[in-house]
């Protein structure tokens, strides 16, 4: 096995020169920081760097707003979709669809790393967030099962896995491009800035939801209004891309390209040699893709449906959530650069195994005071794992391998428990009848990321190799 800061066979990805120092395995080429010849002055690499943190937010925050929207409006696209089914069994074909999409996903990490490790982050987020904001407001189009039968979902599958295998190439990318520009000792803090824009995706879609919710009746919100939030997508979408597609590849992909080093087959290259790393990578996202379905996109319909609080006061208990979560995300990157990746995920997984259940019995009492800080609670334990997540991955991977690597674990974790988690989470009640279920279930991802953490080596103190 090579460490993530080791020579191999076709030479060290040299870190990024501006942010880091070289490290001593020979004389690495100039490469601009901020895409230009003299232009690394101290403003513009400032201006460089938030032009990057601007272009993953966006990009990220489309990509995850459609999966809001879904999981938010899931009661009324169970009613268009699947009008002749009970209330419970449609909701498990509406979420069966979610989690389908998210098969795809592995296949689409292997194809987005593979373009980005090989010709750059860039090209492959600006296509990424080009064919999912398509893919989403085509939805919006789709006709209700009264209209056209089975034919309706049908189609909302197929366009639900176009979305998935976009959306595989997404946080990974963000990621990886925000950690390879950020300074060393803040790269926890710039890796954060990815579930900050997914949760703001969320609130968004929040939001609107509450808000349709609030405003039209039950026939409009069928007829129509489910379509709205759906719209959207495309001009979002547009200036995204049109942000991402006026910046420079990272300084420290450039530096392989200048070296002529970037990996050819960088999928093989992974499984090779960085195979350990992998398996510790999908471990620890585990709680990441448990917690962020069950807590931040499956909650108001837990809410709704299986302890029958209003629709109106679930999504407005989510949304409260979300605010606090968005604030405490920034809080853990900046914690993580100060106390270790490890430290802060290690202490995230004992506090899931410890007190998840506890939460969700308060949860079951029904006051709505209760069931707010109980979510608030919640939120901010899964900000100790997810805003460490993301740097501690990409600093996992050499620069070489960095996307596809990130882009694996991730999505592989995420397919197998995080979109099924809503439908898993439905049926566990189904089955046990029990509305503990879900809680059960994310105790359990926690105890399994605790172990895979445990076994990773500390990656905040190595420069990128």
């Amino acid at each position: 096995m090579h460490e993530n800061n080791a020579p191999t066979a076709r030479g060290t990805a040299p870190a990024s020169p501006a942010a880091e120092p070289p490290s001593g395995h020979g004389a690495q080429p100039k490469v601009s920081f901020s895409g230009g010849p003299g232009e690394d002055t101290p403003a513009a690499i400032r201006k460089t760097r938030n032009k990057v943190v601007a272009a993953s937010f966006i990009g990220n925050f489309v990509e995850w707003f459609d999966y809001a929207v879904y999981g938010y409006l899931a009661v009324t696209i169970t009613a268009v979709f699947f009008p002749e089914s009970d209330q419970q069994t449609g909701l498990l074909m509406t979420f069966g669809l979610f989690a389908v999409s998210f098969f795809v996903r592995p296949l689409g990490g292997f194809v987005w790393g593979h373009l980005g490790d090989k010709i750059g982050r860039r090209t492959a987020l600006s296509w990424s967030i080009l064919i999912m904001s398509a893919a989403t407001f085509c939805i919006a189009l789709i006709p209700g099962y009264a209209t056209i039968g089975i034919g309706a979902p049908i189609l909302l599958l197929v366009i639900r896995v176009i979305q998935g295998f976009s959306a595989s190439g997404e946080y990974a990318g963000a990621a990886a491009f925000l950690v390879e520009y950020a300074p060393p000792k803040r790269r926890g803090l710039y890796g954060a800035v990815v579930p900050a824009s997914t949760a703001s995706g969320l609130l968004l879609g929040s939001l609107l939801a509450a808000l349709l919710t609030g405003l039209l009746d039950t026939n409009q919100m069928h007829d129509w209004g489910w379509r709205l939030p759906f719209l959207l997508a495309a001009p979002m979408g547009l200036i995204g891309r049109y942000i991402r597609t006026r910046l420079e590849d990272s300084p420290a992909f450039r530096a392989l390209e200048a070296e002529d080093t970037t990996e050819a087959t960088p999928v093989k290259d992974l499984f090779r040699d960085h195979w350990r790393q992998l398996i510790q990578a999908i471990g620890a996202v585990l709680l990441n893709a448990v917690g962020f379905y069950i807590l931040l996109s499956y909650m108001p319909t837990y809410l709704s449906t299986e302890l029958q609080l209003d629709e109106s006061a679930a999504y407005l208990a989510t949304t409260v959530a979300l605010l606090t979560y968005i604030g405490f995300i920034f809080v853990t990157g900046m914690l993580s650069d100060r106390l270790g990746r490890k430290t802060i995920l290690l202490t995230a997984s004992i506090l899931f195994v410890v007190l998840t259940v506890p939460a969700f019995m308060l949860l079951d009492t029904g006051n709505f005071l209760v069931i707010v800080l109980v979510q608030i609670l919640l939120g901010a334990m899964l900000t100790l794992n997810d805003g460490t997540l993301p740097s501690f991955l990409a600093e996992m991977f050499p620069t070489r391998v960095r996307y596809t690597g990130f882009a694996v674990s991730f999505n592989v974790s995420n397919a197998l428990f995080g979109g099924t988690a809503p439908f898993v989470a439905t049926f566990l009640i189904a089955t046990s009848g029990s509305p503990l279920a879900p809680g059960w279930y994310l105790m359990g991802a926690a105890v399994i990321a605790l172990v895979a953490v445990l076994f990773a080596r500390e990656t905040s103190r190595q420069p990128l190799a």
